[in-house]
C-alpha cells in the first residue's frame, strides 16, 4: 500500500477528482471543471488506486468504466463529500454570525445600500447591521468594520484594505413641472438663467464644471467647460437635500447617478443638458488592515462587489440617459 504525505487531505483530494471524473466521463472532462492539467487528475486516480491496491476504473479508448469495487467506492465517496460540504458550510455559516458595523454616506446608503441589504440577510440571517450614515464619508474609520467611501479626485488616504465597488457620475436634473414652466436649457449658458440647486462649494465659486465626451475618427474626446452661475436658490452640503428640492421644482441640481436613476428612468425628474455632465464619485468599501479579517466582513465586501460591479464604472450612467 502507498504511504502518501499529508494522507488526508491527499487522499479527500483524490476523493473529488475520482467523483468527478466520473461525473464528467472523462479523465479531459475533470480536468477542464478542476482547473488541472489532465496528466495531474489522471495521476490522481492512479495514485488512489495504488493507494487502495485495487482496480476502480477500467480504461479503454472510448470510455471509462467503473469496476464493481469502484461503483462500491465511488458510492461511499459521494456520501463522504457530501457530509463534508454539509461541514463546510456549517461552519461558514456559523462564522458569518454576529454584529458588522457599517458606516456610510447617508446618500448612498439610502438610495443604494438599503434597498440591497434584504438580499444579504436573507443570504446571511445570523448578521446583525449597524449602520450610520451621519454624512460624507472621505476616509476610512477603524471604529468601523467597513467604511463605504465616496471621493471625487483626490487620492485614497489611510492605511486600510480597500476594494472599488462603481463609480457615479454627477448629471443636471430637474423635475418636468420645473421644465415646463421655466423652459430646457438648450446649451451650458443657459444656467445662468435658470435657478440653481448647488452643493457648497460649488455656490461660493458660482461656477460649474461640465464635461461632454464626443467620439470620432480619431477616438474620444473631452470637452471642458466651466459655467458661470447666478446666486443659487439653495445651496447645502447635504445631498438629500438637493434631491429633494430638485424633486419638488426648486431648480436644476447636479446629482449622482446613483441617486436619480430610478427618478430619471420613471419620469419623476428629466435630464437636462444630456450631452454633458459634472465630474464622478469613486465609490470604495474599505475595511481596517487585518491579519484575520472576520468571515461575515469578507462576506459583505464580496457582496457589495457583486451587487455594485467591483470596478470604477458607472453603472448607473445609461439608465439616465434621456
Amino acid at each position: 500500500m502507498r504511504i502518501w504525505k499529508n494522507a488526508c487531505m491527499d487522499q479527500l483530494r483524490a476523493l473529488r477528482v475520482f467523483a468527478q471524473v466520473i461525473a464528467e466521463g472523462s479523465f479531459a472532462g475533470a480536468a477542464r471543471v478542476l482547473d488541472l492539467a489532465p496528466a495531474v487528475v489522471t495521476r490522481t486516480v492512479s495514485d488512489l488506486e495504488d493507494h487502495l491496491g485495487v482496480r476502480l476504473l477500467n480504461r479503454t479508448t472510448r470510455k471509462l468504466a467503473l469496476t464493481e469495487v469502484g461503483e462500491d467506492y465511488l458510492e461511499r465517496a459521494k456520501r463522504i463529500l457530501a457530509e463534508l460540504d454539509d461541514a463546510d458550510a456549517g461552519a461558514v455559516n456559523k462564522a458569518t454570525r454576529g454584529t458588522l458595523r457599517l458606516l456610510c454616506p447617508p446618500a448612498f446608503a439610502s438610495h443604494q445600500l438599503v434597498p440591497h441589504l434584504p438580499v444579504f440577510r436573507q443570504r446571511f440571517p445570523g448578521i446583525q447591521l449597524e449602520l450610520l450614515a451621519a454624512g460624507p464619508v472621505g476616509v476610512a474609520d477603524e471604529n468601523f468594520d467597513v467604511s463605504i467611501l465616496s471621493i471625487g479626485q483626490q487620492p485614497l488616504q489611510g492605511d486600510f484594505v480597500v476594494r472599488p465597488l462603481a463609480a457615479s457620475t454627477f448629471v443636471l436634473c430637474a423635475s418636468p413641472a420645473y421644465v415646463n414652466r421655466c423652459g430646457q436649457p438648450q446649451q451650458p449658458e443657459d444656467l445662468l438663467q435658470h435657478d440653481g440647486l448647488l452643493p457648497d462649494v460649488a455656490a461660493v465659486r458660482r461656477e460649474l464644471t461640465l464635461f461632454r465626451e464626443a467620439w470620432g475618427a480619431a477616438g474620444a474626446t473631452r470637452r471642458i467647460l466651466k459655467v458661470s452661475l447666478r446666486p443659487p436658490v439653495l445651496s447645502t452640503a447635504q445631498l438629500e437635500v438637493l434631491y429633494a428640492a430638485a424633486l419638488n421644482g426648486m431648480g436644476v441640481a447636479g446629482l449622482p447617478t446613483f441617486m436619480v436613476a430610478d427618478t430619471l428612468r420613471d419620469g419623476r425628474m428629466v435630464r437636462v443638458l444630456p450631452d454633458w455632465h459634472g465630474g464622478a464619485l469613486q465609490l470604495y468599501a474599505a475595511m481596517p488592515t487585518r491579519k484575520h479579517v472576520p468571515a461575515r466582513t469578507r462576506a459583505f465586501i464580496d457582496f457589495l462587489v457583486e451587487t455594485f460591479g467591483g470596478n470604477q464604472e458607472d453603472p448607473w450612467l445609461a439608465s439616465t440617459a434621456p
